[in-house]
């Protein structure tokens, strides 16, 4: 589809191309050609005005010698332009041809990711509904099902819900594009480690928070930067041995110019063919996670990554299989204080 469509979107371009080429060389042919009979008509002048007529021979006739110079100068100039012209064509087809795959490039990618996306959450939707069904399924036509069964196959139930519910919200913060037009305030990022930690004092303790030397303060949306740390310390509970602990730095760095928060932990780590993906949408390093407490859609760090973004944040990662890793958010709009 994209190559006919680059193809159309180069003979446009080429069309537009040499309709411009033909029409500055028609101008220049007639206008060189206009200053070439001016030019012979001045030298035939002068010619016959200098030189006495009575000693220049009878068969010597000035009309068919400019006529045969101007046919001359008009053909070598005819050429010049062809010649001119068949060069525009041929480079000019190259460079229209690169340019409409450039233009078109951006596009690809796009229908490309919502391709990929599509697939992606049908598969992810289609896993779970299926589950829910066999289980209803093998209940409904078990007759002697007793309270406890039935009990269990609902809280598997409202289980799987729970999960779809949770990626749903996150589909949709990922499809909007309002978080550009929330409300910024300076925010500390002290306050937001805190606040992000305290979600998750129920499931774990063990989070520790170091800060540096300066505390930075950046103009960010509050709720935003509160989220998007929480994903990176949901990410790094969930993939770490429970009496572990997960550490947030809070600090400044390049001589303050720049604010940093990062969250590392200890675990099985994340492969170095892996990190370039980590934050693409539906993306799990290992397969294996999507099963038990580990769980999920590979949404969130895809979330994070986008609330970065908007923040004119820049987020890596670095990993290190079976010791640490690393997720790091650097805000360049910070100043310390």
């Amino acid at each position: 589809m994209f190559h006919s469509a680059t193809i159309k979107l180069t003979t446009w371009y080429l069309a537009i191309l040499m309709s411009i080429s033909l029409l500055f060389s028609v101008v220049i042919y007639q206008v060189a050609l206009s200053e070439i009979n001016a030019r012979l008509e001045n030298l035939q002048l002068g010619i016959l005005s200098e030189s006495d007529i009575t000693l220049l021979p009878q068969q010597y006739n000035f009309r068919d010698l400019r006529q045969l110079q101007e046919h001359e100068a008009s053909t070598s100039l005819l050429t010049g332009l062809v010649y001119a012209n068949i060069i525009i064509l041929v480079s000019g087809g190259a460079c229209c041809y690169l340019l409409a795959r450039r233009t078109l490039d951006p596009i690809k990618k796009a229908l490309d990711a919502q391709s990929r996306f599509t697939s992606d959450a049908s598969h992810e939707l289609r896993t779970p509904l299926a589950a829910m069904k066999t289980e209803l399924e093998v209940l409904l036509r078990s007759p002697k099902a007793s309270k406890d069964e039935m009990r269990e196959v609902l809280e598997s139930n409202l289980e799987e819900v729970n999960k779809l519910t949770k990626m749903s919200h996150t589909l949709l913060q990922l499809s909007k594009a309002e978080y550009k037009g929330l409300p910024t305030e300076r925010v500390q990022l002290e306050q937001v480690a805190h606040d992000a930690i305290a979600r998750f004092k129920k499931r774990r303790r063990n989070i520790k928070i170091t800060l540096g030397r300066t505390q930075p303060s950046i103009t960010a949306n509050y709720d935003s930067i509160v989220e998007l740390l929480s994903i990176l310390l949901d990410n790094a509970i969930k993939y770490s041995p429970s009496k572990s602990s997960v550490v947030v730095y809070v600090g400044s760095s390049h001589h303050n110019r720049k604010a940093v928060i990062s969250v590392s932990n200890k675990g099985e780590g994340i492969a170095d063919e892996h990190l370039p993906h980590i934050f693409d949408r539906f993306y799990r390093a290992d397969s294996s996670r999507t099963g038990g407490k580990q769980s999920g859609y590979g949404l969130g760090l895809s979330l994070a990554k986008k609330i970065a973004d908007i923040h004119n944040a820049a987020i890596s990662v670095s990993s290190k299989p079976g010791e640490q890793t690393t997720f790091k958010v650097t805000f360049s709009t910070a100043s310390s204080k």
